[in-house]
């Protein structure tokens, strides 16, 4: 059984093992692989794992050994399952790894905002406390959370983690969900989009990229917020409009933004966010804590155990 693996270096760049993997099937591991060179990397496998290597229709068709792709996330929009099934093969995904993580990273986000804990620290770096008048100084207005109000647009799992996060901080929370009637609600109130965004202090959002969601945070959107309000994005950098929000951030329509996804990753130099006022822009690494990932490459062993023995899980395309 040849298993190839078209893009492994963000999940494991050295400190986890393949062994798991490897004891499936004749491995191959490329760090990185260009769209160029797909079919030559995959030829032959009956097995691709991809993370972000995108597979579809002229690849299946190029490709008669593949039975099986292994997407390396919770997001399969990489992979074209439709055209997948159409030739008979199975596509699974990875679907909870990342939760704990990725609601941690909305917080670490939130506390900097708070407290603008990388700000000031760089201000002492370059001497400002050793030259500071009195014990104690900071640049710009501290928050506390206690009281304030959190709203998840979206509210799978990783959305009521961070519900649970923002309750322990004393945080009232609201949800809004198109599926909120079938959600436990776990201590949330569940609202419109519109009144969400109208009594957030921050919005957080936890949905999938859709038709219908992508830019949904645009200029109207964002003139409904608070303009003392925070937007936080763990989730899909096309959630946004980036140029609305670039606009909305420098003219103050709201206080700040918290990011770890763009539109296009790596971002191109003229993304109008890169040079935005208070904006933090993190490098989309919720996901790549040790422990997110180990579980992450664990699970995608088992998927692949799974298929050879005939009983197939986390299947997203049916075959």
């Amino acid at each position: 059984m040849k298993i190839v693996v078209l893009d492994g270096y963000t999940l494991n760049p050295g400190d986890l093992s393949w062994e798991s993997v490897a004891a499936l099937g004749a491995l191959t591991v490329y760090d990185r692989t260009p769209p160029e060179q797909v079919l030559q990397r995959a030829g032959g496998a009956e097995i691709v794992l991809t993370n972000k290597t995108a597979l579809g229709r002229a690849h299946f068709e190029n490709l008669p050994a593949l039975r099986y792709v292994g997407v390396l996330a919770t997001g399969y929009n990489v992979v074209d399952v439709k055209a997948a099934a159409a030739r008979g093969i199975l596509v699974t995904n990875v679907p909870t790894y990342g939760t704990d993580s990725v609601a941690q990273l909305v917080f670490a986000h939130l506390l900097n905002a708070c407290h603008h804990v990388a700000d000031h620290a760089r201000g002492v770096r370059e001497g400002k406390w050793c030259g500071c008048a009195d014990f104690s100084y900071h640049d710009f207005p501290l928050m506390e959370l206690n009281g304030l109000t959190l709203g998840l647009i979206g509210y799978g799992r990783i959305g009521r983690a961070t519900g649970r996060l923002a309750q322990a901080f004393g945080m009232r929370v609201l949800a809004y969900d198109p599926a909120a009637a079938a959600m436990p609600a776990d201590g949330a109130e569940f609202t419109g989009l519109d009144e969400l965004l109208r009594r957030s202090d921050v919005v957080s959002l936890h949905c999938p990229l859709t038709p219908e969601t992508e830019r949904m945070m645009n200029a109207a959107a964002l003139a409904r917020m608070k303009p003392t309000a925070f937007l936080i994005n763990t989730s899909r950098g096309a959630l946004i409009d980036e140029a609305a929000l670039a606009a909305a951030l420098n003219a103050g329509t709201i206080a700040g933004a918290g990011l770890d996804v763009l539109s296009v990753e790596p971002p191109r130099r003229d993304n109008p966010l890169l040079g935005a006022r208070n904006v933090c822009i993190t490098p989309h690494l919720a996901w790549a804590t040790v422990a997110a990932r180990r579980r992450l490459l664990a699970t995608a062993a088992e998927n692949v155990r799974a298929f050879l023995d005939g009983r197939p899980v986390n299947t997203v395309g049916a075959a």
